[in-house]
C-alpha cells in the first residue's frame, strides 16, 4: 500500500511551509458542543494549555474551529463565531506566535477576519465554498491556502446524500470540479480534504481510504481527518474517547497513501506514527 510522497510548498502570508514530509494539524475547538468532549476549550487557560501542548508535541499547524459541524449540528451566529476566533487567537498569538494557525470555517467575514485581523495564516473550509457564495473570492482577495473539503449539503443534511454510483471516483471527480471553482475565482493554493465522515457511510468511509492514493490525481496537498470519528468508533462499538487506537492505524494508513496533512486531536500519537513509519520506509533506500 506503500506510495510515493509528492512534495508540495505553500506560501503563507509571512513564510514558507514546505510539505517535504507529512504535517500534523492539531484542533483547537474553541465550542461547547463539538463531537469530541476533549477537544473543547473556551477558558484563556484551557487555550493557553492546549496551545502549548500541541507545540510541545510537535504539531506543525493549529486548527482553530469555533463552529461545530458535526452531523447534525446547528452553527452558532456568525458574532458569535467571530467573537470565539479573536479570543482563541489573541491567545494563540501571545503563547506561540510563531505558530502556522488554520481557521476552520465556511463563513467569508470569519475567513476575512481571522486573516486581516488576526493573522490566520490558511483557510480550512468544510463547504467547499458552498455555504458562503463569497469565501472564494474572499480567499483569493487575502491570498492564502485554503483547505477544501468534500461535502455535500450541510450539516444538517449530508447523511442523507450518501448516494454514488462509485464513492471514490464521485468523491474524486466532485472534488476536481470544485477545485476548479476555486482556481477561476483566483485561488491559486488549494488543499483537498476528502471529507471523511460528511456524506458518506461508514462502508464509504473506508473504501474511499482504501483508495486514499487515488486522490492524487487532483495535483495538490490531501488533508485527512479521522479523528476519533464514528467511521472508527462505531466500528469498534466504542466511545469517541475510546478511539485513539483506531485513529492512529487510520493515520497510518493515510501516511502510507501519501497524505500531507494529517488533522488530530492528539498531536504525539500522530507524530509518532509518521516517526515510525519514517524510519520503516528509510530501509527502502
Amino acid at each position: 500500500m506503500q506510495h510515493a510522497f509528492k512534495t508540495y510548498t505553500l506560501y503563507l502570508p509571512h513564510r514558507q511551509l514546505r510539505l517535504t514530509r507529512p504535517c500534523v494539524m492539531g484542533i483547537m475547538n474553541v465550542t461547547s458542543d463539538s463531537f469530541f468532549a476533549g477537544s473543547r476549550t473556551s477558558t484563556d487557560a484551557d487555550i493557553e494549555h492546549r496551545v502549548k501542548q500541541m507545540i510541545d508535541q510537535g504539531a506543525d499547524i493549529i486548527d482553530v474551529g469555533a463552529c461545530s459541524t458535526r452531523p447534525g449540528a446547528t452553527p452558532v451566529s456568525e458574532s458569535e463565531e467571530i467573537t470565539r476566533v479573536k479570543h482563541a487567537m489573541s491567545v494563540i498569538k501571545r503563547v506561540a506566535p510563531e505558530s502556522i494557525v488554520s481557521v476552520d470555517t465556511f463563513r467569508s467575514e470569519v475567513a476575512r477576519m481571522a486573516v486581516e485581523e488576526c493573522g490566520a495564516d490558511i483557510i480550512n473550509d468544510v463547504s467547499g465554498g458552498f455555504m458562503d457564495k463569497d469565501m472564494r473570492t474572499t480567499v483569493a482577495r487575502l491570498g492564502v491556502p485554503a483547505v477544501v473539503m468534500h461535502m455535500r449539503g450541510t450539516p444538517a443534511t449530508m447523511q442523507q446524500l450518501t448516494q454514488y454510483d462509485n464513492v471514490v471516483a464521485d468523491v474524486t471527480h466532485e472534488l476536481e470540479l470544485t477545485l476548479r471553482q476555486w482556481r477561476d475565482a483566483g485561488v491559486t493554493q488549494l488543499i483537498a480534504d476528502p471529507g471523511f465522515g460528511f456524506s458518506k457511510t461508514l462502508e464509504q468511509n473506508y473504501r474511499l481510504m482504501y483508495h486514499l492514493h487515488t486522490l492524487h490525481a487532483l495535483e495538490v496537498p490531501i488533508l485527512v481527518g479521522i479523528s476519533r470519528k464514528s467511521m472508527i468508533y462505531k466500528l469498534l462499538q466504542c466511545s469517541p474517547d475510546e478511539a485513539l487506537n483506531g485513529t492512529t492505524v487510520l493515520n497510518t494508513v493515510a501516511l502510507l497513501q501519501g497524505a500531507h496533512i494529517l488533522r488530530v486531536h492528539d498531536v504525539k500519537a500522530a507524530v509518532e506514527a509518521r516517526q515510525l513509519l519514517q524510519a520503516l520506509t528509510s530501509g527502502e533506500n
